[in-house]
């Protein structure tokens, strides 16, 4: 069945709105939450031009390299978090208000992702993202915020999330024999305005469903990760400690996040999962 939050005729924003009680509690028993129109216009305005910058400029792709491959590539020369408009999306205030509601007060930020992904990119099969190793509880959340600056329509993949899936204990690729494939209890994401933004927890598992034979637009999409501090959590990236000291150097966290960029919440780096 398909969740439709709003229409592409019915592109009304809802802004930053608090979090009520009922939200609070639906995220914690199926695992997400979905906020239409949740990025002002301004900061989407400034984050598309970034986002194309970092695609053809190949920023993207050298970041990939510098990750899969350190000793050969270095660090890389722009960090995400360093284009001003991203920077700003990584704390932006309303979005960590609401992480504090979700997961309390002291939370670190661990990762940016940020794509402008081609109408033709094939679907990404079910999977959770959820840092641990092994997978042996939930006692602590982390969340990733996906950000759609364009909305979901009729011509961009869709998201596809199984509610309630993030209270199991599960290997990261327990589902992806499944591939994109329709699951029992799945909602479908597709009908959201400019701005939305989707609050994930990082255990729930959800696919990315591509559109048939290709058709369609480019999906600009940015994914913004944040994790409770209680634990110490594995870095997904070999330069996490440069981005880290980076995003304090710019005072990305405004005075009032003390934990947000804090090494002393992460492992030491160990290669992909």
């Amino acid at each position: 069945m398909a969740l439709r939050a709003l229409t592409p005729d019915a592109p009304a924003r809802t802004g930053p709105a608090p979090l009520s009680t009922a939200q609070v509690e639906q995220f914690h028993r199926d695992g997400f939450l979905v906020l239409p129109g949740f990025l002002p216009d301004d900061l989407v305005t400034r984050l598309r031009p970034e986002v194309d910058r970092w695609v053809d400029e190949g920023l993207r792709a050298r970041s990939i390299a510098c990750a899969v491959d350190p000793a050969a590539n270095g660090l890389p020369p722009v960090l995400e978090l360093e284009l001003p408009a991203h920077g700003a999306l990584i704390a932006h205030p309303p979005l960590l208000e609401l992480l504090a509601r979700l997961m309390g007060p002291s939370f670190v930020f661990h990762h940016l992702h940020s794509d402008r992904q081609e109408p033709d990119r094939p679907g990404k099969p079910w999977h959770h993202d959820y840092e641990q190793h092994p997978q042996t509880d939930r006692t602590f959340t982390m969340i990733h915020t996906l950000h759609y600056l364009d909305g979901l329509t009729e011509d961009t993949a869709s998201l596809v999330v199984l509610p309630g899936s993030h209270r199991e204990v599960a290997a990261k690729d327990a589902r992806a024999g499944r591939g994109t494939d329709p699951l029992p209890g799945e909602l479908v994401l597709d009908r959201l305005p400019v701005g939305s933004t989707v609050v994930l927890h990082s255990a729930l598992f959800h696919a990315r469903r591509a559109l048939p034979e290709g058709r369609g637009t480019h999906r600009y999409f940015l994914d913004s990760s944040y994790c409770q501090t209680g634990r110490r959590w594995p870095p997904v990236k070999p330069y996490w400690r440069y981005a880290l000291q980076r995003a304090r150097d710019l005072r990305l966290d405004g005075g009032r996040w003390p934990e947000l960029f804090a090494e002393r919440h992460f492992t030491e780096y160990e290669g992909p999962a």
